[in-house]
């Protein structure tokens, strides 16, 4: 896989990057775009027309965004280990079940 160089576009300025294929270029353009979105909508929202500026609101933004996505994906994974622990259990019970009424079985024979 080869290296190739794209022109990208966020803010109104070009950037050229370097990708190693079709799939990362695919990538760079939604990150490009969810970059370039969140720049606009803090500069229709902000009094302020540097550029700079609307780039460190709309990483501030973005980063927000990322932990919060986080949480909620560390709050799935302990709901998910809470059923983990409860499959857990009920299979220990079920299989306690089943060994108590095999000894049942054998002892009404």
């Amino acid at each position: 896989m080869t290296d190739k160089i794209v022109e990208i576009e966020i803010y109104g300025q070009k950037y050229r990057i370097r990708v190693k294929g079709d799939e990362d270029e695919k990538y760079i353009g939604r990150l490009t775009s969810h970059v370039d979105q969140k720049m606009r909508e803090i500069g229709e929202k902000s009094r302020s027309v540097d550029p700079f500026k609307i780039a460190v609101l709309a990483a501030l933004n973005i980063a927000d965004e990322y932990y919060l996505s986080r949480q909620q994906l560390d709050q799935l994974n302990d709901v998910i280990g809470q059923m983990e622990h409860e499959i857990e259990s009920l299979e220990a019970q079920l299989t306690q079940h089943d060994s108590d009424y095999s000894k049942r079985e054998k002892v009404s024979s």
